[in-house]
């Protein structure tokens, strides 16, 4: 999950990809907001527990990858896993050689991270293909997709290298504001358009060559300095078809046609964590803990929760017929789909839960900052 504190770090969109500053967070001031207190679990769910694995200490912006019954796994130190989702049991496992920045991409047979000292570095089954240094700080875990391998950097430049051999196909540099948000941002394809959050934009690209096909802004700079006009969009989509809606950072939250490159609607949102989506809502979490669903049709908002206020929650999970999130307290919360009531919590090590929670085949997988790895299955 990234906290409020991961929010307040701030990179320079520089070549050299150097870091700003640090900003206090939120949850540090004297007089921040107390959690919402839990009532007893009502338990309204048959989940239970059913392994769980030791990885490194997460303290970056991971993404999970999952192929199938597989999630892939970065920490820390660079070690770099695939796991068998139904046990944990790892299938490979290996070092970088360096701290893990920005991960994991994987197609299940091509698998992407990057390091901290800015190495693009691509496995398969867990050897090392070829590595290559990249000119800006990346923190968006590589796209692997079509035997090629994206990049989206600090520097706003897309960079699309052949997954086989690394040779760079092409690069082209979007440039923006000074600033950007040192958090995972948008980088996905939707049928054959790469889709890539661009400042406040959501900008479709060629794949094959990056030409831009179109751009939707959903949210413009605003402000008088650098800091108050900074504006990024941030990991974590809802989709439908060929629908995809995104969050601004603290801005707002809106939804594309990437089939036309059309927006369809946009609503102003204060969040900082992403979104997902069923074929009728779309879910997220605004600064304070209000769980959000609003309407794929239109953006009316269909519900809200206050019942995980100031918890530090994580990018949602729609899974059956509940919404799932992580909280800094490594707690998972299941809320209902249709109207937000809580249906269940789990509890894990204690740490906050470290990236959005994935299914793969049958099991929710989640990662806390302690490097914990669970596996959550229906009973």
């Amino acid at each position: 999950m990234t906290t409020l504190t991961d929010f307040a770090h701030w990179i320079r969109a520089a070549v050299g990809g150097l870091t700003l500053g640090l900003l206090a967070a939120c949850s540090s001031q004297p007089n921040a907001p107390q959690p919402a207190p839990l009532g007893p679990d009502p338990a309204l769910l048959g989940v239970r527990q059913v392994w769980s694995a030791q990885v490194g200490a997460v303290n970056f912006p991971m993404t999970l990858a999952v192929n199938g019954n597989t999630v892939f796994v970065g920490d820390d130190a660079g070690n770099l896993s695939a796991r068998d989702a139904s046990s944990g049991a790892a299938l490979w496992q290996t070092a970088v050689g360096a701290p893990i920045g920005a991960g994991v991409g994987s197609d299940g047979r091509l698998t992407s991270v990057v390091t901290r000292g800015n190495d693009l570095v691509t496995l398969a089954g867990g050897q090392e293909l070829w590595r290559t240094r990249l000119p800006a700080q990346v923190l968006t875990a590589p796209l692997v997709a079509g035997a090629r391998v994206f990049v989206l950097a600090g520097d706003r430049s897309v960079t699309a290298f052949d997954g086989q051999t690394g040779r760079k196909l092409w690069s082209d540099l979007h440039p923006g504001d000074a600033l950007v948000l040192r958090q995972s941002g948008v980088l996905t394809a939707v049928n054959n358009t790469l889709v890539v959050g661009l400042a406040g934009r959501l900008v479709g690209l060629d794949p094959g060559n990056g030409q831009t096909l179109w751009a939707v802004t959903l949210a413009s700079p605003r402000g008088t300095n650098d800091v108050e006009r900074m504006v990024d969009l941030v990991s974590g989509l809802g989709r439908n078809g060929s629908v995809v809606c995104a969050r601004a950072f603290q801005a707002a939250v809106g939804c594309v046609d990437a089939a036309q490159g059309s927006a369809l609607w946009r609503q102003a949102a204060t969040g900082v964590a992403g979104l997902h989506s069923d074929d009728e809502k779309v879910f997220g979490v605004e600064s304070d803990g209000r769980v959000m669903a609003w309407k794929m049709s239109d953006g009316q908002v269909a519900w809200t929760s206050d019942a995980l206020r100031y918890r530090q929650l994580s990018t949602p999970l729609v899974l059956g017929r509940s919404v799932v999130l992580g909280d800094e307290f490594g707690q998972l919360h299941f809320l209902s789909r249709r109207d937000g009531a809580v249906l269940k919590r789990l509890t894990t090590d204690g740490s906050a839960v470290a990236a959005a929670p994935v299914v793969a085949g049958n099991t929710l997988v989640v990662v806390t900052r302690k490097g914990g790895m669970f596996g959550f299955q229906p009973e």
